[in-house]
């Protein structure tokens, strides 16, 4: 074999090997078309699905923050209280209290607008007959609603409820009864129980209402001293009755219709005005004049 023949098989291998590098080029160039397509189809893809993405991100987090804000408190009612000693016009005062109508004693607050009381003696002394004796007070009580305690209203409903549980529970009454007074705001009742002390033997009444944020309290006893007879229950609730719907009256008004809304920024204490069980008169009620 020539040395020409014995190069021809080495040429022709040199040239399949070019061939094969040029193909094996261009089927690269190839596959990396599709490929670019692909990613790029990937890039809008994914150009939408982060806007998408942000969107979403944005109602969740309009969502969250929504979940996370403060519900709203409706505002109380009645944002003031009238003057406690002129709740209660002066026929009504000379029925309850005949001879203490002008005693009235206002009881200190700190706070005016939110809480109030006051109180009435009367002393009929009737000489060697005994004396009939009569005690009045008027407490009253606003709520005002807050995001921390809630509303106003149902604030007060809780410390109406409470009132009344006191009123029937207040230690050594006798006969203790309860019933519903109608006309007298939003909901009240009437507790009426006999209690003795060592001036005599006194029926007590307390009359328990609540008209929207504010709970009226009617605290009214009376006993026939020194041999004078005891006074019928049954008149003294009546009257009783009669002065919580006045009180009520007189909130009311102090606010217009109830219809001027708003509340102050801070509730009042929950401790409450002079309890039932300390109304009591004093050891000179029993002296003659």
């Amino acid at each position: 074999m020539s040395e020409g023949t014995m190069h021809q098989p080495a040429q022709r291998e040199h040239s399949d090997q070019q061939r094969a590098k040029r193909l094996s080029r261009l089927l690269v160039c190839a596959a990396a078309v599709p490929v670019m397509l692909i990613a790029a189809g990937c890039s809008s893809d994914s150009g939408s699905g982060d806007g998408a993405g942000k969107e979403t991100a944005g109602l969740g987090a309009t969502t969250s923050a929504d979940a996370t804000a403060a519900p709203t408190v409706q505002a109380a009612a009645y944002k003031k209280l009238p003057e406690p000693c002129a709740v209660l016009s002066k026929k009504t005062l000379t029925e309850l209290v005949p001879k203490g109508a002008k005693s009235g004693k206002e009881g200190t607050s700190s706070d005016v607008a939110s809480r109030g009381s006051c109180s009435w003696t009367s002393l009929d002394n009737n000489g060697v007959k005994g004396s009939q004796f009569r005690w009045l007070n008027v407490s009253l009580l606003r709520f005002d609603s807050s995001q921390t305690q809630g509303e106003g209203d149902k604030l007060a409903a809780a410390y109406y409820a409470k009132q009344v549980q006191e009123a029937q529970a207040v230690t050594g009454a006798k006969n203790a009864k309860s019933a519903p007074v109608a006309g007298a705001g939003d909901e009240a009742t009437a507790v009426r129980y006999d209690l003795k002390k060592k001036e005599g033997a006194f029926k007590q009444q307390t009359v328990v209402a609540r008209v929207e944020n504010v709970v009226v309290t009617i605290d009214y006893n009376g006993a026939g001293l020194a041999g004078e007879k005891t006074p019928s229950a049954d008149t003294l609730t009546k009257a009783a009755e009669k002065a919580v719907k006045e009180a009520v009256a007189a909130v009311t008004s102090a606010n217009g219709t109830g219809s001027d809304t708003g509340a102050s920024p801070s509730s009042p204490s929950s401790s409450s005005p002079s309890k039932t069980a300390s109304a009591s008169p004093s050891p000179s009620a029993t002296k003659k004049s």
